[in-house]
């Protein structure tokens, strides 16, 4: 089964110092992700003008990992720790019960920033983060894994069983990934263009895939995507 959410049918929210686009927004939808996609609650695509703060996190206990995809990010927590995620950097933080603050590093440029928010695997996690640079080079043309539960191949690690994956396409370039039984995937598209199926998906655009046995697709145009592998989630209680 396919499940597709158009970059127009995210929840939108524009302020005067920030814009964010909400794929999963439990409340104000209704279908197969009203409240996300398996373990995956939020994905955001956020821009943030110069010096802007970012949208408070309201998930306790999740595992977040955020890419910056333009500009620079500078974070903070209660407890004292501070950084700066810059382009092509991705961070896996686990909340935990700390509070954490989000703002835009930069006093000129725009930030442009992707965040991917997992369920917990478990209850009482401590707080955590990790932080790596992917480049350009080793994303090019293939499907690099970013962040697993096992850190294989130097990603991040994970506490949940997903794994997150990053690709920059030239066009024509095709990709496949094997989506064993049990297994479902989230393909967002970052930038460019991607032929799926008989869908044609731009920039913005999500779509879910609930039955293997893969996922494949192929760049119209010079392309960005994020994929997020899950595990396929227990069927819910018969209500009858």
């Amino acid at each position: 089964m396919i499940v597709l959410r158009r970059a127009k049918e995210r929840h939108h929210v524009r302020r005067r110092k920030q814009e964010i686009w909400r794929t999963f927004q439990p409340g104000n939808q209704t279908g197969l992700v009203a409240d996300g996609f398996g373990a995956l609650a939020e994905f955001d695509e956020i821009r943030l003008s110069p010096s802007a703060g970012a949208v408070p996190r309201p998930l306790q206990d999740s595992e977040i990992v955020t890419y910056v995809l333009e500009g620079t990010l500078a974070q903070g927590d209660s407890a004292g720790r501070s950084g700066v995620l810059h382009v092509d950097e991705l961070q896996c933080m686990t909340t935990g019960r700390v509070r954490h603050s989000e703002r835009n590093a930069s006093q000129k440029d725009w930030a442009h920033v992707f965040r991917v928010s997992l369920h917990p695997s478990e209850t009482e996690l401590s707080c955590a983060h990790e932080q790596k640079l992917f480049s350009v080079a080793e994303r090019k043309g293939v499907l690099r894994i970013v962040a697993s539960p096992d850190g294989r191949r130097g990603s991040l690690r994970l506490h949940q069983d997903a794994l997150i994956y990053s690709a920059i396409l030239d066009i024509g370039h095709h990709l496949t990934h094997a989506l064993p039984q049990g297994r479902i995937a989230w393909l967002h598209v970052v930038c460019g263009e991607v032929a799926f199926n008989d869908l044609v998906l731009v920039a913005g655009d999500g779509v879910g895939v609930t039955a293997g046995p893969a996922i494949s697709f192929t760049a119209q145009e010079g392309t960005e995507i994020l994929l997020v592998d899950l595990s396929e989630p227990p069927p819910k209680p018969d209500e009858n």
